[in-house]
């Protein structure tokens, strides 16, 4: 190491770019000025030239990096490559990673002894202003005597010169102070950079259950703005900074932070990563070979919340996903699944959403109604946040990106949210083209939603789907849609109060109990014991965790030719049924054999399996059939399914039906050509053996979207003709 302690700063700076080759890079970049304006420092070379160095940068970073920077453009200056006037930054990348080096720092860890220091964070990118330029050195012509005046600006407000300086020789200006004279800014010989404002928040991994993501703001200045979208998941390098608070023109004794960044890096996508300890790792091969496991893993979701095993083990699935693809002409086709729960009130639909976004990876809970100013999907927004400027705000499937979202009352998301969801469900990314913004975020993540009945309650109609208030593009994007139903039934209704009483009785004897271990105090602890275990998680909620994640980074299973035969037998085992059908419905479409690969894919990654197994399929057939049986079966037959209610919301045979009463309409307009009653479309259609309920509620449809239209009338009678042919 080089033993120079005391020189000045920038000779130490100069005698380690040397040293480290970076005046090699200093004279490519000061070749290629402007496109390249920045030289970029590993700390670990500042670290082995000398340790006290690299933590006097630490310390001092604004005294440091300036003697830094000059000792950069002295470097340039003698290649004799690089104009006068011009700055090459000087950024400092790669810190350590570890917390406990004091360097990278949580954001809710930052405290005022990290004041003026140079830390490290990292986070997610929340929101991000558009890229406006700042005045560094502003120039002011004095209004009395034309003579200029430079002033550096290192506030947020503009600074004016306090006099037009004056030289001691009699030249300069004319000595007047601010009072008696005024200044022009001169934006044509001032000197501006390109700055951007984001914010940045916790990565959901990393926080505790229930605990909300703390968040920090940054400036980025000259070439390293513009570079980031909300969404993406950073590392940010630079000295933190305060402001102090204004009420009205009073300041006052506490401060707002925010991070003056020197460097930025963009974490890997698979960066992420949870500590497994070897007795974790051991633990995780034991739950893999438990044949079992996926009984396990249902049994740990939510074991408060009495049945729902069916829910239970597609939830479980959902944890896992199946394998995102690229195909060789870059079509993308998601891995991950969707479900939706549709519930009636009081059913533990919240319930089970929050403790699925607590046990994955990287979820998020928001409630469609009550999420940001982005909604569920992103915005550009003008906001206090962005001064006046358009920011770019990611909401929750962009902050859920590789991780889960659960979003409670689906059904009342926003009109925006409803025309973008499209898009984030099934191509995984969210397309922002406002206000001169235009970006496309990615939603890569699984949604779990939740919704109440179109009526408050699930009515006993043909088909469930006609009682979800979602769209149909929207609702046939979902993989697996489960109805919740709350029916008053004896047998099943003691066993629920049953077990609700005894979870409140087992919240009461531990409150009572806690920290008195073995006391005089008489209980039944057996008792205690044996109600307490029923409602433990049969895996350890951080075990879980860290068994998905050790499953989604590892495991990649492939389709057995068992699994792809069963798979396939079924599919056109179904689409067989709708040409043997009356209606000629269309009882599957490919989406939902999509679907069942997903749900296989998932049951595989679930076993810890390299193999998509015959067994995964049929667990698949199982569930996925389960579902379209409850949502688009009518009166719970399996041989009358009609997928038309997911992807148009309208029944096969509805659509026949209104075709077949469109043609009658035609033929009495055939013979009458003064147009046609009601009563004579009724008597008709009964005649061909359409129940009248059916006719008149095809009637009203008709009425509502314009395509029949009063003309006079017969008698008393409304007298109607088409508006075109339907």
């Amino acid at each position: 190491m080089p033993e120079s302690a005391s020189a000045p700063l920038q000779d130490r700076w100069e005698e380690f770019l040397v040293h480290y080759g970076y005046d090699k890079k200093i004279a490519v970049i000061a070749s290629t000025y402007p496109e390249e304006r920045s030289l970029y420092v590993k700390y670990e070379d500042l670290e082995h030239f000398d340790v006290e160095f690299a933590d006097e940068l630490l310390r001092s970073p604004i005294r440091v990096l300036g003697a830094g920077e000059m000792a950069v453009a002295s470097i340039a200056k003698m290649a004799q490559t690089m104009d006068e006037g011009h700055m090459i930054h000087l950024r400092i990348k790669e810190l350590p990673s570890e917390k406990q080096s004091g360097i990278r720092i949580g954001i809710r860890d930052i405290r005022a002894k990290d004041m003026s220091q140079f830390i490290s964070v990292e986070g997610l990118v929340r929101k991000a202003n558009e890229v406006r330029p700042k005045v560094l050195l502003a120039a002011f012509r004095c209004l009395r005597c034309g003579h200029v005046t430079t002033v550096l600006q290192e506030e947020s407000s503009l600074r004016e010169p306090l006099e037009c300086e004056k030289n001691e020789d009699g030249g300069g200006g004319c000595g007047r102070g601010h009072g008696s004279t005024r200044f022009k800014l001169l934006k044509d010989i001032s000197t501006f950079v390109d700055t951007e404002k984001i914010e940045i928040q916790e990565q959901p991994e990393e926080l505790n259950a229930g605990a909300q993501p703390q968040t920090l703001v940054a400036y980025l200045e000259d070439d390293i703005a513009g570079q980031i979208f909300p969404g993406a998941r950073i590392i940010l390098n630079g000295i933190l900074d305060s402001r102090m608070r204004q009420r009205g023109s009073q300041g006052q004794t506490t401060f707002d932070i925010f991070l003056n960044v020197n460097s930025l890096e963009f974490q890997e996508e698979d960066a992420y990563d949870l500590d497994i300890s070897d007795e974790e790792q051991i633990q995780i091969d034991e739950l893999a070979a438990n044949p079992n496991v996926i009984e396990l893993i249902r049994d740990s979701i939510s074991p408060t919340i009495f049945g729902l095993e069916f829910e239970k083990e597609a939830l479980a699935l959902q944890l896992f996903g199946g394998i995102a693809k690229l195909m060789p002409d870059n079509t993308h086709i998601r891995g991950d699944i969707h479900i939706l729960l549709v519930g009636d009130p009081g059913t533990a639909k919240s319930q089970l959403l929050r403790h699925m976004s607590d046990i994955t990876p990287r979820g998020i809970y928001a409630s469609g109604k009550s999420a940001t100013s982005a909604g569920l999907t992103a915005a550009a927004v003008k906001e206090e946040f962005g001064e006046g400027r358009w920011t770019l705000e990611a909401g929750v499937l962009v902050l859920a990106d590789k991780g889960l979202a659960c979003v409670d009352e689906l059904d009342k998301m926003s009109k925006e949210d409803r025309s973008s969801m499209h898009e984030a469900m099934e191509q995984q990314t969210i397309s922002i083209a406002k206000a001169g913004i235009n970006a496309t975020l990615q939603s890569r993540c699984s949604i779990l939603g939740a919704a109440n009945p179109k009526f408050g309650r699930f009515t006993q109609s043909d088909y469930i789907a006609d009682q979800i208030n979602l769209p149909p593009t929207l609702l046939s994007r979902f993989d697996l849609i489960f109805p919740i139903y709350d029916r008053p039934e004896a047998a099943e209704d003691e066993r629920i109060a049953e077990h609700i009483l005894n979870s409140h009785l087992i919240g009461e004897m531990r409150v009572r109990y806690k920290g008195q271990g073995d006391s005089d105090e008489t209980y039944d602890r057996a008792k205690f014991e044996a109600l307490d275990k029923t409602r433990k998680p049969c895996i350890d909620p951080v075990l879980l965790r860290k068994y998905v994640f050790y499953s989604k980074k590892h495991k990649f299973p492939v389709l057995t030719r068992e699994a792809i035969d069963r798979l396939k037998s079924y599919y056109l085992e179904v689409r067989k049924l709708g040409e043997s059908s009356e209606a000629k419905s269309v009882p599957i479409t490919a989406r939902q054999l999509e679907g069942f690969v997903r749900v296989a894919e998932a049951s595989a990654r679930a076993r810890m399996s390299d193999d998509v197994s015959l067994d995964d399929a049929e667990r698949a057939i199982r569930i996925v059939r389960e579902y379209l049986r409850r949502v688009i079966g009518r009166g719970g037959d399996e041989l009358v399914w009609d997928s038309d209610v997911l992807s148009t919301g309208v029944p096969h045979s509805h659509q026949q039906r209104r075709l077949a009463i469109n043609s009658m309409m035609k033929e009495l307009l055939a013979e009458d050509s003064q147009g046609f009653t009601l009563a004579e479309v009724v008597e008709i259609a009964v005649q061909r053996g359409i129940e009248e309920s059916r006719v008149m509620a095809i009637w009203e449809d008709l009425r509502k979207t314009g395509d029949v239209y009063q003309v006079g009338k017969r008698g008393e009678e409304p007298l109607y003709k088409l508006v075109h042919e339907l």
